[in-house]
């Protein structure tokens, strides 16, 4: 092979999806061969991971897996982490980290780190496990306890919901104490979190493909396709930085790359803060739907292309260490204040995405890779996404009306996203 050309695979470990897989092919093709800085020509190409048994000893043909499967399918599970292990082969998340992935680990580290966590209480099962040492476990160390009495100091209303999360899963506003038992009988055998309810005037969820972060305004009690809210300033410049420094901390600290992050927002007054409280930020497959994300659908697809090949061009390192002692060492000092140690998280999450040199690499080796990809995102090749999206999704009375509400909304970016080229030059950061 031409020592100056390089090829690299990406690998997209799929499920259900069709729509942004489809985007991400087309969208590394249309980006072409990247040069580096020592003159040697990076080819990169996409390829769907199938299932098969596997000799551990095999050399897979991938060089970066997206995986979007494997967080509930334990054969490709047990082929990435065979994969991260022998063969370094970068991973878009890695399984090393899905214990972390449960709500419950989450919340215990944010917590340490100081953010402001709501009050959250662990209850056991509501009905025995299916194993044969529980009886005997249960009568001799269960302590009976007040359901009531528990959830009396985190207040109502409160959330009841499943520690490990699973896309709004056995989630209940539990408002008083009737609701409270009933919300306890049908939890069977979920282990529940009492949650406190944060008093908030927005809901906010990002989404961070490596150092990239959008913040968006999210509206949880609309229906999928309207959940997102098109607002460029529902957040002050305080709170929408203070957003992106949790999801790009908590990221950095699990070593997560591509994860969404939601955050509840009181607005501060009479020169108060906002205060931004995370409830959720352990989302193994983030939702990158089209119809679901549509105007910030493109925004992600560059966003994981981008942040893909920078991976494979410039050998970012592979690693499955956390290394939360870093992080633990300044949310465990008294002598810093809030805002003192999310400075210092953002330093070290910045620091561990490369976040200067990536953009700085992104603004000399992908010079151009913003307009191929508004002209692919206003072409036929996006349309189909939309229409075949729609068909597969809404019954057919509602697809009309659905492709072209979805059309709307992609056009909308694209109008934005070239007044953005044709201005002064962007700042990433």
């Amino acid at each position: 092979m031409d020592s100056t050309i390089r090829r690299h695979v990406v690998g997209l470990l799929l499920g259900t999806e069709n729509d942004w897989p489809v985007a991400f092919e087309s969208l590394v093709r249309a980006l072409g061969p990247v040069g580096d800085a020592h003159g040697v020509t990076h080819e990169i190409a996409t390829e769907r991971t199938t299932i098969e048994p596997f000799n551990l000893r095999d050399k897979p043909s991938q060089d970066l897996v997206i995986d979007r499967l494997a967080y509930w399918y334990y054969v490709p599970r047990e082929w990435l982490k065979k994969a991260s292990l022998m063969d370094d082969v970068y991973l878009l998340n890695s399984p090393f980290t899905f214990q972390s992935m449960e709500k419950h680990s989450a919340y215990c580290a944010m917590m340490r780190l100081g953010l402001k966590i709501p009050e959250t209480v662990l209850v056991p099962y509501k009905n025995p496990l299916d194993n044969a040492k529980y009886a005997y476990t249960a009568q001799r160390y269960n302590q009976p306890f007040d359901l009531a009495a528990v959830a009396e100091p985190v207040g109502y209303p409160l959330y009841m919901k499943p520690f490990d999360g699973g896309g709004w899963r056995g989630v209940s506003r539990v408002d008083d104490r009737d609701t409270l038992y009933r919300a306890y009988d049908d939890s069977g055998e979920m282990l529940m979190h009492l949650q406190a309810a944060e008093e908030h005037d927005v809901f906010a969820r990002s989404l961070s493909i490596g150092p990239e972060t959008m913040v968006m305004r999210f509206q949880p009690d609309q229906p999928m396709h309207n959940r997102y809210a098109v607002d460029h300033s529902f957040l002050s410049a305080q709170s929408g930085d203070e957003c992106v420094t949790i999801n790009r901390t908590v990221n950095a600290f699990f070593k997560w790359e591509f994860n969404s992050c939601e955050m509840l927002v009181k607005f501060g007054g009479a020169g108060q803060p906002d205060q931004v409280y995370p409830i959720d930020y352990a989302n193994a497959c983030p939702d990158v739907a089209v119809t679901s994300l549509h105007y910030y659908f493109p925004w992600a697809m560059k966003a994981l292309v981008k942040w893909s090949a920078y991976c494979m061009v410039t050998d970012r390192p592979r690693s499955v260490d956390l290394e939360t002692t870093r992080y633990f060492a300044i949310g465990d000092r008294d002598d810093l204040s809030y805002e003192e140690k999310l400075a210092a998280y953002r330093k070290l999450a910045d620091s561990h995405f490369d976040t200067d040199r990536y953009y700085d690499w992104c603004d000399s080796r992908l010079r151009n890779f913003d307009e191929i990809a508004l002209e692919w995102f206003q072409g036929p090749e996006m349309d189909a996404v939309i229409v075949d999206t729609v068909r597969a999704t809404f019954p057919p009375h509602e697809q009309d009306q659905f492709i072209e509400h979805f059309r709307g909304l992609v056009a909308l970016w694209c109008r934005d996203e070239a007044a953005r080229l044709s201005s002064v030059p962007f700042v990433h950061r």
